[in-house]
C-alpha cells in the first residue's frame, strides 16, 4: 500500500504554524514571568523601605501592639492586624472544613445519583457571589444576631470568621469532591469485601486516602480567607488592638490596607508601612503555596 506523500508547500506551512505557536507561547510565558517578578520587586522595594529608609525596626513592626501612624512619635506595630488575620482565617477554616467534607461525601458516597446535581449548582453559586454581598449580608444578618445573643456590638472576629467560612466553602468542597471522585473503585470494593460497612469504609479507608487533598483544600481556603478584604472589613470592626474575645472588634492586614492606603502620601512612612503589610501578605501567600506543594507530594493514590 502506497503512502501518499505530503507536498512541500503543506510541510512548510506546518513548520510555520509550529514556529508561530512556539513563539506565541514563549512570549505569553515570558510576559507572565516578567509581570510576576515585577510585582514581587515592586511590593518588596516599597515594603522594605519602611525598615531601610524610614528606620522602623522589624521587631517593632512585627511584634509591636500599638498602631499610631499620626501621633507625634509615630508607632507602627502590626501585630494586632497579623493576629486578626490569622484568627479569622483559622476560625473560618475550622467552621468550613467539616461542612465541606460532609457535603463532598454526600455528593460522592451517600447519594451520588442526585446529590451532586443538587449541591453542585449551589456551591457554584456561592463561588460566584461578590465579596461585598457577603459583607453586606453579614452586616445586616450576622452582626445583629450576635448582638442579641452574645455580649458586645456583634462585630468582631466571630462575625468575620463566619462570613469567611461561607466564602471558602466552595474552594474546600470542590477540591475534596474531585479527590473523592478520583478514587479507584477497587479501593472501596475491597473494603466492602472484607465486611466493612459504608461508614467504616468512609472513616477508615476513604478519608485517610484523600486526607492530603482535603488538607490542600483547607490550606487554599485559608489563603483565600487570609487575603479577603472587603467582606471582613464590613463586619470585623477595624479596631487596631488584639481582641480579648471572639466578639470584640479587631482588624486584619487587608482591612487596614484598604482603609488607609487612600489617606497616605506616596513615599511617606505611613504609606511604606502599609506596603510592608502587603509584603507580609505576599510572604504568607508564598508559604501557603509551599504547604500546598508539600501536601500534593504526599498525595499518591
Amino acid at each position: 500500500m502506497k503512502v501518499k506523500k505530503q507536498s512541500p508547500v503543506l510541510i512548510q506551512k506546518h513548520h510555520v504554524e509550529d514556529w508561530v505557536g512556539r513563539i506565541y507561547t514563549t512570549f505569553c510565558v515570558s510576559l507572565l514571568v516578567i509581570i510576576i517578578v515585577s510585582m514581587i520587586y515592586f511590593v518588596a522595594s516599597k515594603g522594605l523601605a519602611t525598615f531601610f529608609t524610614n528606620g522602623v525596626h522589624v521587631s517593632d513592626f512585627l511584634f509591636g501592639t500599638k498602631w499610631d501612624p499620626d501621633g507625634e512619635n509615630p508607632v507602627f506595630g502590626a501585630l494586632p492586624f497579623i493576629v486578626g488575620s490569622f484568627a479569622t482565617s483559622l476560625l473560618a477554616a475550622l467552621i468550613a472544613s467539616p461542612l465541606s467534607i460532609c457535603a463532598s461525601l454526600f455528593m460522592t458516597e451517600i447519594v451520588p445519583s442526585w446529590g451532586k446535581r443538587l449541591l453542585q449548582p449551589v456551591i457554584e453559586l456561592l463561588a460566584g457571589i461578590p465579596s461585598v454581598v457577603y459583607g453586606f449580608v453579614g452586616l445586616t444578618v450576622i452582626v445583629p444576631l450576635f448582638r442579641d445573643i452574645f455580649p458586645g456590638q456583634g462585630i468582631g472576629v466571630a462575625a468575620g470568621a463566619l462570613v469567611l467560612s461561607v466564602m471558602i466553602l466552595p474552594t474546600i468542597t470542590s477540591i475534596t469532591t474531585d479527590a473523592l471522585s478520583s478514587l479507584p473503585k477497587g479501593l472501596k470494593e475491597s473494603s466492602y469485601a472484607l465486611g466493612a460497612t459504608r461508614w467504616q469504609t468512609i472513616a477508615s479507608v476513604i478519608i485517610p486516602t484523600v486526607l492530603p487533598s482535603i488538607l490542600t483544600g483547607v490550606v487554599l481556603g485559608m489563603a483565600r480567607a487570609f487575603g479577603e478584604a472587603l467582606a471582613v472589613q464590613m463586619v470585623i470592626g477595624n479596631a487596631p488592638h488584639i481582641p480579648q474575645s471572639l466578639f470584640q472588634s479587631a482588624a486584619t492586614l487587608t482591612s487596614i490596607i484598604t482603609l488607609n492606603m487612600g489617606n497616605t502620601v506616596t513615599g511617606s512612612v505611613q504609606n511604606n508601612a502599609l506596603w510592608s503589610m502587603a509584603l507580609a501578605l505576599m510572604i504568607m501567600t508564598f508559604i501557603f503555596v509551599i504547604i500546598v506543594r508539600l501536601l500534593e507530594r504526599r498525595h499518591r493514590i
